[in-house]
């Protein structure tokens, strides 16, 4: 029976902060007078273990760790960034950013499994260090069993912080090679491949993503990494689920601008199975954060329906739950889905980030996947 015992959070005690002023951190990137959770940042190894979250192992003591090897908390996943003990503490500004990076052997000699991340920012920890960051986590195999690389996220709001630079095409491209060379070595020694980059890091360079096989298990979706493949192949595979039908729909697919031409050929795919089948997708293009931020968890209600007031847009505006806050009621700017619907006129549908369940959502169908 339920114990009837409710508490103000999971862990039952206060989450632990942040200790760093990363150069990269995208809450120091956000404006004012924004809702005061968004700029908690949480860096607590209980919520890596239950929830995913990653952290950077700074706030932690032996203590810490010994308390999770004694508890076998497995995975963790781990904020790296950087092998280098000095470029981590000037990334990090934490004079402990490097020392603790010898949590990762303790980790690693008592079994407990290590996920980990790195941000990479132009000319600081790409290149070179990038190579050397793949290279000391990869000798940690098994216990390190994936490595996601995604690119620095830069807002607008950045004054008074380290200047940093935007990845291009052409730089995207070359840290491209660097993490799929490394992934083939890899793969071929190990038989895992262990360092996979983030689809931006494909949209930006211009090159096809990958397909299914090459992912695996998807260990780093939650990274974006393989979230495009993996929804695109769900899609196309729902497609054959369904049979037919006469009934004419007209609907909006609202979606950010680097995934757009990702959603387009999906929903072209479908509209040529289902002639009646009427839909456009929208790229929202980024005003609130700059339009470098172009992921859809990111949009804003603002932008939202600022961009799509005036159009067309169907019986129905189908939306990703991403852009709404885990309780599903309101988006970064505190954008409601009545207000959505109040100021657009349209009914709003929440999608969540799977291809079955989109193509459930254009379909009409209001049932779960068996």
């Amino acid at each position: 029976d339920d114990l009837g015992l409710e508490f103000e959070n999971s862990l039952m005690s206060e989450y632990r902060s942040c200790y760093n002023k990363c150069i990269f951190c995208f809450i120091d990137q956000m404006p004012k007078g924004m809702r005061e959770t968004l700029y908690f940042k949480d860096d607590d190894s209980r919520l890596s273990f239950i929830h995913g979250n990653y952290i950077t192992l700074t706030n932690m003591t032996d203590k810490d760790v010994e308390r999770i090897v004694k508890m076998r908390f497995s995975p963790i996943n781990i904020s790296v960034h950087t092998t280098n003990p000095e470029l981590r503490v000037a990334m990090m500004h934490n004079k402990r950013a490097g020392e603790v990076l010898s949590y990762l052997d303790r980790f690693a000699e008592a079994g407990i499994s290590l996920c980990g991340q790195i941000v990479l920012c132009k000319g600081i920890n790409d290149g070179e260090e990038l190579l050397r960051s793949l290279n000391d986590l990869a000798a940690l195999y098994p216990a390190v069993q994936s490595i996601a690389c995604v690119p620095v996220g830069l807002t607008k709001f950045r004054d008074g912080l380290v200047p940093l630079t935007p990845f291009n095409p052409d730089s995207a491209a070359a840290t491209l090679d660097i993490i799929e060379r490394e992934g083939d070595r890899l793969m071929s020694e190990l038989g895992e491949r262990l360092v996979y980059a983030s689809d931006e890091f494909y949209i930006m360079s211009g090159r096809a993503l990958p397909n299914g096989d090459y992912y695996g298990d998807y260990a780093q979706l939650d990274n974006g990494v393989g979230i495009c493949t993996l929804m695109k192949e769900e899609f196309i595979c729902a497609i054959d689920d369904f049979a037919a039908d006469d009934k004419v729909r007209h609907l909006t697919v609202a979606t950010g601008a680097a995934v757009a031409p990702i959603l387009r050929e999906m929903v072209d795919i479908a509209c040529k199975k289902w002639h009646n089948l009427h839909c456009n997708v929208v790229p929202v293009v980024n005003h609130f954060f700059g339009e470098d931020i172009n992921v859809t968890g990111l949009i804003t209600g603002a932008d939202l329906i600022e961009q799509l007031k005036g159009q067309s847009l169907g019986d129905k505006l189908l939306l990703s739950v991403s852009m709404f806050r885990s309780e599903g009621d309101i988006m970064l700017d505190d954008t409601s889905v009545a207000d959505i619907e109040s100021a657009l006129g349209v009914t709003v549908e929440q999608v969540q980030n799977d291809g079955y369940s989109l193509l459930c959502s254009m379909l009409g169908f209001n049932r779960k996947r068996e």
